[in-house]
C-alpha cells in the first residue's frame, strides 16, 4: 500500500502484531468477535495526543458496554508508551510501530498539511473494525479534540 492509498468501509483490515507499552505482542486477530476502534496518533505525551487518549479513556466504559474495544498506535517506542500510559492512567493498549509499517499499510502515514506546509508524518486516523475484521468506517485527518464525542454520536454510544 502506498502513502496515498486509504482504507474504506468494506475493506479487510490489514493484520498486525505490535508490541504494547510493556513489550507484549498484541494482534488485531486478538479482537476477532468484537468490534475495535484502532486509532493512529503522532506522538505520546504531546498536547493533542494526550487530549485524544484521555477522551478515549474517559469514554472507555461506554464504548466497552457497546461491545467496542480501543487500541492506540503510534511510532513511539514501548518505554515512551509506558510513561504516557502511566502518566495519563490509560487503560487500553498503546501499540508501538517504530518502523511505521502498520501506519503506512493503514494509510495513516504519508503526506499531510501541517500549519500550511506539506510534511510527511502520521495522519491522525480512526477506524472501526467489525467482528469479522472488516473496516466499518475509516476517518482520516481527524481532530484530536472533540473526536471521541463525535465518534460516540456517529456510533450511537
Amino acid at each position: 500500500m502506498t502513502d496515498n492509498q486509504r482504507l474504506s468501509a468494506g475493506d479487510t483490515a490489514p493484520a498486525f502484531t505490535l508490541a504494547d507499552a510493556d513489550g507484549k505482542e498484541v494482534s488485531l486477530a486478538d479482537y476477532r468477535g468484537r468490534k475495535v476502534i484502532v486509532y493512529f496518533y503522532p506522538a505520546a505525551s504531546t498536547p493533542g495526543c494526550t487530549k485524544q487518549a484521555c477522551d478515549f479513556r474517559d469514554n472507555l466504559a461506554d464504548l466497552g458496554g457497546a461491545g467496542i474495544d480501543v487500541i492506540g498506535i503510534s511510532p513511539d517506542k514501548p518505554a515512551k508508551l509506558a510513561k504516557f500510559r502511566d502518566a495519563e492512567q490509560l487503560t487500553f493498549p498503546l501499540l508501538s510501530d517504530p518502523d511505521k509499517s502498520v501506519l503506512t499499510e493503514w494509510g495513516a502515514f504519508g503526506e499531510k498539511t501541517m500549519y500550511g506546509k506539506k510534511v510527511t508524518g502520521v495522519i491522525r486516523s480512526t477506524f472501526l473494525v467489525d467482528e469479522q475484521g472488516k473496516i466499518e468506517f475509516a476517518q482520516y485527518n481527524v481532530r484530536a479534540t472533540g473526536h471521541v464525542a463525535k465518534l460516540r454520536r456517529d456510533l450511537s454510544v
